[in-house]
């Protein structure tokens, strides 16, 4: 063996190399074993809130097992019910990854239903207005016109919290408001469709280079589900392997010691606004150009709302928001199969969403109450 090799195989850096990845099976395993005791305490919270649920079902008069069949047949049950909640799921994941990003940032974002609205009106404006071109090119236009919107609209609650001191719950609540009514002034007036005798106040439609295609045949799910999923996947990237994504974590946790350290707390308290809100208008862009291919009033049944819940569920993680998101989505679907087979109202899914999340968050209320006193004790 040559001194070249035998100094290789006994320096210090190959040493730490070699200890680093003896580590990296327990490192994995611990990983593993966290997204599983997540796992399994979101099962518990489903679990508990169903059986609560069921109770009240049955106190109505109504067959418990029945309905929660009904509920798993309408949503996962057949291919049409399994796209019709990736559907739905595909904007609770957009605006639950903006929410998740804010929320870690220290920004509480209540306003994802306002700016989901603006981003749907960016790829409408996209959509209707520029001529036919190139399909990717196109819809890469609507994605980043919805983006800038959302991000813009946001961007104004974040700036009036880092450079006012304005609460931006308050902000956010009153500009969903605000994007709600400009929407259905937009639609009655000056974007209206004239050229059709229609009930309902909408856009005309979008030009079919802008349209999402479809991924399966027959159904409506369409390409918007892939572009949440490679969302997720860069939030995680940026959350967890950039200084930027650091900053909003040590920024959210602590902003004075954030500060002390370096980091431009009002610059990156309103860049994880512009983020979040820009995924929320991403979102509102799927819904135009791959469900409606118009944008019409009422075009969100609640879902910035939704999404907060549903990122609260998931822990504000990338990938617990998917999952939650398809949890919440197929709930929303199941909810319409349990009033047609036994007559459960809508209502009552509203109720075990809301059971849900209580117990989640009562378990992480209780577990911070735990170290608190374990720490003065």
């Amino acid at each position: 063996m040559s001194g070249i090799q035998q100094h290789f195989i006994s320096s210090p850096s190959l040493g730490r190399l070699v200890k680093g990845l003896s580590r990296l099976p327990r490192l994995l395993l611990s990983v593993v074993a966290g997204y599983l005791r997540e796992l399994g305490v979101g099962l518990l919270a489903i679990l508990a809130a169903m059986v609560v649920v069921g109770f009240m079902i049955a106190a109505a008069g109504l067959d418990t097992l029945r309905a929660y069949r009904a509920l798993l047949e309408g949503s996962v049950g057949s291919i049409n019910g399994i796209s019709e909640t990736l559907v739905r799921a595909t904007p609770l994941i957009l605006i639950g990854l903006g929410i998740a990003v804010a929320f870690r940032g220290g920004m509480w974002n209540i306003g994802g239903e306002g700016q989901f609205y603006l981003g749907a009106l960016g790829a409408a404006l996209v959509g209707i207005y520029l001529p036919p071109m190139s399909p990717v090119v196109h819809v890469l236009l609507a994605l980043l016109s919805g983006f800038t919107c959302g991000g813009l609209w946001a961007a104004i609650a974040g700036y009036l919290r880092a450079r006012r001191g304005a609460n931006e719950i308050v902000v956010t609540i009153m500009m969903n408001y605000l994007a709600a009514f400009l929407i259905s002034f937009l639609v009655s007036g000056p974007l209206r469709d004239n050229s059709r005798l229609i009930p309902v106040p909408q856009t005309p439609r979008i030009v079919d280079s802008a349209v999402l295609p479809r991924l399966i045949p027959q159904t409506r799910i369409h390409a918007g589900f892939l572009i949440a999923i490679v969302a997720a996947v860069a939030v995680w990237f940026l959350l967890e392997r950039t200084t930027v994504g650091y900053s909003i974590k040590a920024t959210g946790e602590n902003p004075e010691a954030a500060r002390y350290g370096g980091i431009n707390v009002p610059l990156i308290s309103t860049l994880a606004m512009v983020l979040s809100g820009g995924l929320a208008g991403i979102a509102g862009m799927s819904e135009v150009t791959g469900v409606h291919r118009y944008l019409l009033e009422g075009i969100s049944p609640g879902y910035g709302y939704l999404a907060i819940a549903v990122a609260l569920f998931g822990g504000l993680s990338p990938l617990g928001v998917i999952l939650s998101a398809l949890f919440f989505g197929a709930l929303m679907v199941g909810a319409e199969a349990m009033q047609r087979a036994v007559g459960v109202p809508v209502a009552t899914i509203y109720l075990l969403q809301g059971l849900v999340v209580i117990f989640v968050l009562a378990r992480q209320v209780l577990l911070r109450r735990r170290r608190i006193l374990d720490l003065k004790a």
